[in-house]
Order: structure tokens, then C-alpha cells, then sequence
């Protein structure tokens, strides 16, 4: 009979993601992990595989909780301007805190990529469900009268997607939101 997991599991996603996020994957070893969970190395393999595996479980837990709140609160927003900039400048205090940890799923994207298919099938999934709720508020607002109707809602949500990543990519570089917010409003021009 096996032993029974002495932990939780969901707190230890939390902690794991916290500490990749602040980090990355590289700088973070093994001994880091079960330091900072709190749990024995043996406990982390026979939950989670290896650290690839806690990884993505990580990169998973990251898209349930702040992922989906973010997209969630993107649908329940009056206007598609006002929802989609308050989105964004969410993304930007939260790239922007921790001395500029940046976005983990796009800090993952740079760093794993190249390295690990499961990472990248996160990832890619991420953006997908960013760019859908994007593209379902565009069309919305498209029948509203909210933005013209000559704009492709599938284009111009591929393009805020793609504007998020590297404003996330620069929240890295440097980390000041003062700095940041203000090109926001320069890419919701292309609503007009």
C-alpha cells in the first residue's frame, strides 16, 4: 500500500509557481524547490514527476488562477475599450511588481520554448484563450457600435495578444508601470 501525500498540493503548485515566476526555470534547482515547498524530494517526484513536470503543473496552476481571472474579469467589463485597457494595465502591475517578475507564462515562452514541447503546448493554449476572449469581446462590441465594422475581431485580438506579450517582455526589462500604461492607450487606436 503507498503512503498517502502528506502535503497540499495546491499550495505547493502556488509556492512552486511563485518561485519559478521570481526566478525562472534555470536558476531554480531541485534543492530550491523542496526548500521552498517544504517538502521532501521524494514526495516532489512521486507528485509531480520531475521538475519539468512541476513546471507545468506550475504553468498550469498559474493559468486556472491569475490567467483566468484576468479573462474572466476582461468579459464582465462594461465597454470593449474599458474592459480590454483594464486588462492590460492589470497585466502591467502584476509584470511590473516584485522587482519586474514579469509575465510566467511569457517569461516562459522565453526561456523553455525552445527546450520543452510541454511548455510550449501551455503556452500556446494560454494565448489561444487570451486571443478567443478578446476576439468574443471585439465582436460584441463590433454589433454595439463600439468599434467600426470594417475591423476583423480575430485580427485585432491576434494583434493585442501579440502587443500584450512584448509589453510584458519590456515590464521585464523595465520594470516601471508609470512607463508602461501610457502605450496601452496607443495600441487601443487600433480600435478606431
Amino acid at each position: 500500500m503507498g503512503r498517502t501525500r502528506e502535503f497540499d498540493t495546491e499550495a505547493a503548485l502556488g509556492r512552486a509557481m511563485t518561485l519559478f515566476w521570481s526566478r525562472g526555470y534555470e536558476a531554480t534547482s531541485m534543492r530550491d524547490l523542496t526548500r521552498h515547498l517544504g517538502i521532501g524530494q521524494g514526495s516532489l517526484y512521486a507528485a509531480f514527476g520531475d521538475k519539468d513536470g512541476l513546471y507545468r503543473a506550475a504553468l498550469d496552476h498559474y493559468r486556472a488562477t491569475l490567467a483566468a481571472d484576468a479573462l474572466r474579469d476582461l468579459r464582465q467589463e462594461g465597454d470593449a475599450r474599458s474592459a480590454i485597457r483594464s486588462m492590460m494595465i492589470g497585466r502591467i502591475r502584476i509584470a511590473t511588481s516584485a522587482d519586474g517578475r514579469g509575465c510566467l507564462a511569457v517569461n516562459a515562452a522565453c526561456e523553455r520554448l525552445p527546450h520543452d514541447a510541454g511548455t510550449r503546448t501551455v503556452v500556446r493554449e494560454m494565448q489561444e484563450a487570451s486571443r478567443e476572449a478578446l476576439a468574443d469581446v471585439l465582436r460584441a462590441a463590433r454589433q454595439r457600435g463600439e468599434i467600426a465594422e470594417r475591423h476583423d475581431p480575430d485580427a485585432l485580438a491576434g494583434f493585442l495578444v501579440t502587443f500584450l506579450n512584448g509589453l510584458l517582455v519590456a515590464a521585464k526589462v523595465s520594470p516601471d508601470a508609470d512607463a508602461l500604461e501610457p502605450l496601452v492607450d496607443v495600441a487601443l487606436t487600433a480600435l478606431d
